[in-house]
């Protein structure tokens, strides 16, 4: 009862608005899957996501979308969160960062958060790399 009591009382607005971003960095297929995967018990967790990290933490203009992307980048390797790296990883390149503001990212992160946690984004990019290049000749997305 609580939780549902909470999640009618979520800001619904920011919501979708929260959604429509995630949809537009992450792609229709990432953010569909992660909803369709998810249960009773972890649904209310993807409204937060919507509402809070992409609605309140992406839809204000003090930063642009590639902005973000960068500052992501930086405090998932920091945080060693490798995971969320591929695919924050994944939106910078949706959200136009080019090859050498990724490179330069990825060696800025290196200076500050260590040589091992540039080596395992560099892995990351590069698979991440290599399946945008797959999918674009016609292959399909990984999850």
């Amino acid at each position: 009862m609580l939780d549902e009591t909470r999640r009618t009382n979520m800001d619904k607005s920011l919501r979708a608005k929260g959604e429509e971003i995630r949809r537009a960095v992450l792609g229709d297929a990432y953010v569909d899957a992660a909803l369709s995967n998810a249960d009773d018990f972890s649904m209310p967790f993807q409204d937060v996501l919507n509402e809070y990290c992409w609605g309140m933490g992406w839809t204000d203009q003090g930063l642009s979308l590639q902005q973000r992307s960068l500052l992501n980048l930086g405090m998932l390797a920091a945080l060693g969160r490798m995971h969320e790296f591929k695919v924050h990883f994944r939106g910078a390149m949706r959200n136009g960062l080019s090859d050498a503001e990724l490179r330069a990212a990825l060696i800025q992160i290196g200076i500050y958060c260590g040589v091992p946690a540039a080596v395992e984004a560099f892995r990351v990019a590069r698979t991440v790399r290599e399946e945008m290049a797959a999918e674009a000749a016609g292959g399909d997305m990984p999850l």
